[in-house]
């Protein structure tokens, strides 16, 4: 029976390249000059430090950038509040890793209104979705790919 498995996850290898470019761009800026700007990757979580507000506003761009460049999806990296303390200002962006049970059972709800038959079940952080015929996996990968869900995801073990 044809199968295939949704997932959504980062590479971290191409993560942590992207953080390191982007340190480096920032080291190499004169507006950055003297501002203790960086980018701190620890625990799926990815810091930005700077003197000002306005410093990590101009940092966001330069991650998301670097980001796209390698490939990383950036409905992957969420926002937190920024925060200023002592002369430093700090952002983390917290970097989605996995499918919530919130938005698998949305994505189980999507496949089950459009009528194709196949079957789909919730596996921990990932979703197998099975059917008797290629096509309808391939209508169903499709059919997700066209709907507005708030993490990325990948379609990975197509079998046979």
């Amino acid at each position: 029976m044809p199968s295939f498995d949704i997932e959504s996850n980062v590479d971290l290898h191409e993560l942590t390249n992207a953080i390191d470019q982007s340190n480096r761009v920032i080291a190499n800026r004169y507006d950055f000059k003297e501002a203790n700007a960086s980018f701190e990757f620890a625990n799926e979580i990815v810091k930005l430090n700077a003197k000002e507000v306005f410093q990590i506003d101009q940092m966001i761009p330069i991650l998301k950038e670097n980001l796209a460049k390698r490939s990383i999806d950036l409905k992957s990296l969420r926002l937190g509040e920024k925060s200023e303390t002592n002369n430093m200002a700090s952002l983390n962006a917290e970097i989605i890793q996995g499918i919530n049970q919130e938005i698998a059972r949305e994505i189980v709800k999507i496949i089950k209104s459009s009528k194709i038959k196949v079957q789909s079940s919730i596996q921990g952080n990932s979703l197998r979705v099975s059917g008797k015929k290629r096509d309808e996996l391939q209508e169903i990968i499709s059919l997700l790919k066209n709907q507005e869900i708030e993490i990325p995801l990948q379609f990975k073990n197509f079998r046979d």
